[in-house]
């Protein structure tokens, strides 16, 4: 690779014994990995971390693809198995000859752990890879060009027969392809465009924005957050066709430039938190799972009581034990603002009796713009994405998350947007 320009190079660095926290893209980096030792024996068997990127200069991108990494049991063993390059958008600049389009931004498993899933921001494409059991490499199975600009999120059905993909770009909208017995992709079955007035956001909300798509946990219903409609959608799956139906009601409504973004589930109590983009929010909602809607329970800051700056929410997730929940808060007003100085913050909040939310603390993710947080396969590990500072760091979830301990190890890769996680077979 060291014909490529050293903006889609890749590190891996050690933390030594303490956690460093750099708040700055280092100018070149070099493909490498790292080992830093921690606890013995927090994980019975080996991980695969896929991380996802985006890599072009319109998002001031540093990443090189889809990298794939060894998580190896006890030591926090990180090793760079292998770099899946993506084309850079440059004409001007060499690209690799087996090269993915640009920015694999998200990625998705299928249920059984066989294949990976990744939407390419900014285009309409979304490719599809074999998982080799044995080393957890990929290999390119198909890319399909849907039409539809900038697809953000995908996840599997319960089947694992569909590909459900929502796209950001005006008019946004959400598409299913059908999943071949191989894996790869077919053309798309079924666009489901989104009803509504757009919000009140002059950038931000210029008409349907679905930035997520996924199943609630009886695997019915899908739920779309809409950042342009302030909207939560809740609509059907014909497992045999791949239509998608609104339900009645086929939303909730939330308020006015809250631009609902992503949204969790409760593992067993009948909630769902959404978190809002625009304000920097969090809302409680009760789910239920019989008629498919959303009552809206309380919404609560997302950033602390200090943050008098702008902040951009972006993810949320809840523990494994249902405790407590955590959402990650991006500095600046979007991507066209550089965030910072100071490191942004993951919200942890205790969930209550009731079901609501408990401010506990605002821990530092270390660095700038965590676009992505999820835990790895054991539940005790949360790690997030630092974009715009090229790091992902990992904290332990202590008392199911009311504590984060930062860890030994952290990882430096360009332009980190996502991060799943496969356990070893």
């Amino acid at each position: 690779m060291s014909h490529l320009p050293s903006r889609r190079t890749v590190l891996l660095a050690s933390a030594g014994s303490t956690l460093s926290f750099p708040t700055a893209a280092p100018a070149a980096i070099a493909a490498t990995h790292a080992t830093a030792s921690s606890a013995p024996g927090r994980r019975s068997r080996v991980q695969y971390a896929y991380v996802g990127s985006r890599t072009t200069a319109q998002r001031n991108a540093r990443g090189v693809g889809i990298t794939v990494w060894r998580v190896a049991p006890g030591q926090d063993s990180w090793e760079l198995l292998q770099t899946v390059p993506a084309d850079d958008g440059d004409p001007d600049t060499q690209t690799p000859a087996d090269a993915i389009p640009v920015n694999p931004s998200f990625l998705a498993l299928n249920p059984d752990g066989t294949c990976l899933y990744a939407v390419h921001g900014d285009a309409t494409n979304v490719s599809s890879f074999a998982v080799d059991p044995s080393d957890g490499t990929l290999t390119l199975l198909n890319t399909v060009d849907v039409g539809r600009r900038n697809p953000v999120h995908l996840t599997l059905d319960p089947t694992g027969n569909w590909l459900v993909v929502a796209f950001l770009a005006v008019p946004g909208s959400v598409v299913t392809l059908p999943v071949e017995s191989d894996g790869s992709l077919g053309a798309a079955a079924d666009v489901l465009e989104l009803p509504g007035t757009p919000g009140p956001h002059k950038t931000a909300q210029l008409g349907p924005n679905p930035h997520q798509a996924v199943f609630d946990p009886t695997g019915r219903w899908l739920v779309i957050p809409d950042r342009g409609l302030d909207r939560v959608f809740v609509a059907a799956l014909d497992a045999t066709t791949g239509a998608l139906t609104l339900n009645d009601p086929g939303w909730a409504q939330t308020r006015e430039l809250d631009g609902p973004r992503h949204i969790a589930f409760h593992p067993d109590r009948p909630l769902a938190y959404v978190i809002n983009e625009l304000r920097s929010t969090v809302t409680t909602y009760k789910w239920n799972a019989r008629a498919g809607t959303l009552t809206d329970l309380e919404t609560l800051p997302s950033t602390a009581p200090s943050m008098t700056r702008d902040s951009r929410a972006a993810e949320i997730a809840v523990s494994a034990g249902g405790s407590h929940l955590f959402a990650s808060n991006r500095s600046g007003a979007g991507d066209g603002t550089p965030g910072g100085p100071d490191p942004d913050t993951i919200g942890v909040f205790a969930i209550e009796r009731h079901g609501g939310l408990k401010p506990v603390d605002w821990v530092s993710t270390g660095g700038i713009r965590p676009r992505f947080l999820g835990m790895e396969t054991s539940g005790q590990r949360l790690f997030a994405a630092n974009e715009v500072t090229d790091t992902i760091v990992g904290f332990d979830l202590k008392g199911d998350g009311q504590q984060l301990r930062p860890l030994r190890v952290f990882a430096e890769t360009g332009s980190p947007t996502c991060i799943v996680w496969r356990a070893a077979h």
